[in-house]
């Protein structure tokens, strides 16, 4: 191995031919972005007009973020969990279809709805 191994020309040549790890693993991420955005999309594109399927969506997803918890230990908190619910890259998704679950009920059927808030 010698100094004229490492110039731009052979570095750059060597990239070209051969691609690196880094550029494999930025399609993979391009693809689970693309994932992400289309089951964004689906759910979007969810049309609700049937009150069965209504109040199973507001049965399945919850008012509230579910994973905020206090563990206690003779009255004293010992860990507190804060809630992760914006981590997940469909959540806002998932209220607006709740929200559209709820209005559906409301303005369409007349159904109290009281119980699921």
């Amino acid at each position: 191995m010698s100094v004229t191994d490492f110039t731009i020309k052979h570095l750059v040549f060597s990239h070209w031919v051969e691609p690196t790890q880094a550029k494999k693993q930025k399609s993979s991420f391009r693809e689970k972005i693309n994932l992400v955005n289309s089951l964004r999309t689906w759910i979007n594109n969810l049309s609700i007009n049937n009150p069965k399927v209504a109040h199973k969506i507001c049965h399945l997803i919850p008012a509230q973020c579910p994973f905020a918890r206090k563990i206690q230990f003779l009255g004293r908190t010992i860990v507190s969990i804060p809630p992760l619910c914006k981590i997940n890259p469909v959540y806002d998704e998932l209220m607006m279809l709740r929200f559209r679950a709820l209005s559906y009920l409301a303005d369409e059927c007349g159904e109290d709805i009281s119980a699921y808030c």
